[in-house]
């Protein structure tokens, strides 16, 4: 896989240190942001080939983030994480997603090798 750059928006902050650690240990630079706003303003700052998103965070959620790249016909690549919240199941959360236009979706908890496989379907997609 070729070096790509990536942002990942998650509130969680120990899963977004560890996928920051494990992409960056694998060639990629990687920006965080914890929140949908903090995303979207760096994704209004700087060009990412791919975005790994939560779909359900504070202050702007992952299926907003995929709508507005959608509405600016960006070529970012999307990644939709989800664990669920609670009101709405996980395949739900990801259903929407996919439906909104995300290219691929990975349910938590995941993996390195989860991780790399669903980077890899996002990209062919």
């Amino acid at each position: 896989m070729k070096s790509l750059s990536i942002l990942v928006a998650d509130d969680d902050p120990g899963l977004l240190q560890l996928m920051q650690v494990c992409l960056t240990n694998a060639g990629h630079a990687v920006a965080c942001a914890s929140t949908g706003d903090e995303a979207l303003e760096l994704l209004k700052q700087q060009h990412f080939d791919l975005l790994i998103t939560d779909v359900l965070m504070p202050d702007g959620d992952g299926l907003n983030l995929i709508i507005d790249l959608k509405k600016a016909h960006s070529p970012v690549r999307i990644l939709v994480i989800s664990g669920g919240g609670k009101y709405f199941p996980a395949k739900d959360c990801v259903r929407l997603a996919t439906g909104l236009g995300a290219h691929a979706a990975l349910f938590k908890p995941f993996g390195p090798p989860e991780l790399f496989e669903a980077i890899n379907r996002a990209l062919a997609a």
